[in-house]
């Protein structure tokens, strides 16, 4: 079951950490959460899963920034959040999907005890101008039935910020 925007206010401090908290964005079944300031892009056109892809920094200035059709730009939620007994999953808002924006591209489900900020595969049906501090996207909560093994990475774990991909390391888990 997902649950309500009342049960994951009753959660939060306890199951479910959501930092910074706004009461504002609590929703029928969700939480907004926001586009931080910076975004990653890859700086080669041509990825290769089994290294380190360089990537560029772009700040999103006050004025906005325009995104383009046909390239990946990573970003990241200002909310640093935790589920410790319940599966997060992300979605885009409808009226930011409206726009043709995505949020991501299938990246969309978490794990249970998962902790961090969540790093967004933004992309564009056309040209679009985005500002940092936006309701992007919305956090949702299911419960889980079973005994389960809690979300454990070397990779994604406690991050803050926007991060690359590294699916290198499981090719060579000794590599940085």
């Amino acid at each position: 079951m997902i649950l309500s925007g009342l049960e994951i206010k009753k959660r939060l401090h306890k199951t479910i950490e959501i930092q910074p908290y706004n009461e504002d964005r609590l929703n029928p079944n969700s939480y907004n959460l926001t586009l931080h300031n910076e975004l990653l892009v890859y700086a080669s056109h041509t990825l290769d899963m089994k290294t380190k892809n360089e990537v560029q920094r772009i700040v999103i200035p006050p004025e906005g920034l325009t995104l383009e059709p046909g390239r990946l730009y990573l970003g990241s939620t200002n909310e640093y959040t935790a589920a410790d007994d319940c599966v997060p999953m992300l979605e885009g808002r409808s009226s930011v999907g409206r726009l043709g924006l995505y949020v991501h591209v299938t990246a969309g489900f978490g794990d249970v005890g998962f902790h961090g900020c969540w790093t967004l595969e933004i992309s564009c049906v056309q040209p679009i101008r985005i500002y940092a501090d936006v309701e992007i996207c919305q956090i949702y909560f299911h419960t889980i039935a079973g005994e389960y093994k809690p979300y454990i990475s070397n990779k994604y774990q406690n991050n803050r910020g926007v991060q690359p991909s590294m699916l290198y390391k499981d090719f060579d888990p000794k590599s940085e």
